[in-house]
């Protein structure tokens, strides 16, 4: 009975429980569950698969680049035309030419999308309509060119 008892170590140890006995909680979901993504990965993903559709039928997209910004900037970037965003509403989407070595850009803003659209089939339509209309104002042509099906609900 004379077995001593071992002092506690001085340095905490890592906490395997929480206090009630429970294991400690993890994520919600895996990340590879679509629940764990967040709404601009959703968005950007809705932008790709748009930009992959259109591909198919123009290989000359290869060489633009897509881009997802939150909100439009109330001056144009740099390269831009000028635009003036003040009268005539919030723009969905815009371009950027080509020049100096740089590719062409189409942009999309996921914001102004996300707030004119109710669900993700709404949203996906909005995001592909923008897209093929950027484009075609990029490449000089006309949007039923770009994607046969556009306009049609």
């Amino acid at each position: 009975m004379d077995s001593p008892v071992p002092p506690r170590p001085t340095e905490p140890r890592p906490r395997r429980r929480d206090r009630h006995g429970r294991g400690m909680r993890g994520p919600v979901a895996p990340p590879q569950v679509p629940l764990s993504a967040s709404r601009a990965e959703l968005f950007t993903d809705l932008v790709q698969d748009s930009v992959e559709r259109l591909e198919r039928r123009l290989p000359q997209l290869a060489d633009i680049e897509f881009l997802v910004l939150e909100v439009p900037r109330t001056q144009a970037p740099a390269g831009a035309p000028d635009e003036d965003f003040g009268g005539g509403g919030v723009p969905l989407g815009g371009i950027i030419p080509a020049q100096d070595g740089k590719p062409g850009r189409v942009v999309v803003y996921r914001r102004p999308v996300e707030i004119r659209t109710k669900s993700r089939d709404e949203r996906a339509a909005l995001v592909h309509e923008v897209v093929v209309e950027q484009v075609a104002e990029l490449l000089g042509l006309s949007p039923e060119s770009v994607d046969p099906r556009y306009g049609e609900d």
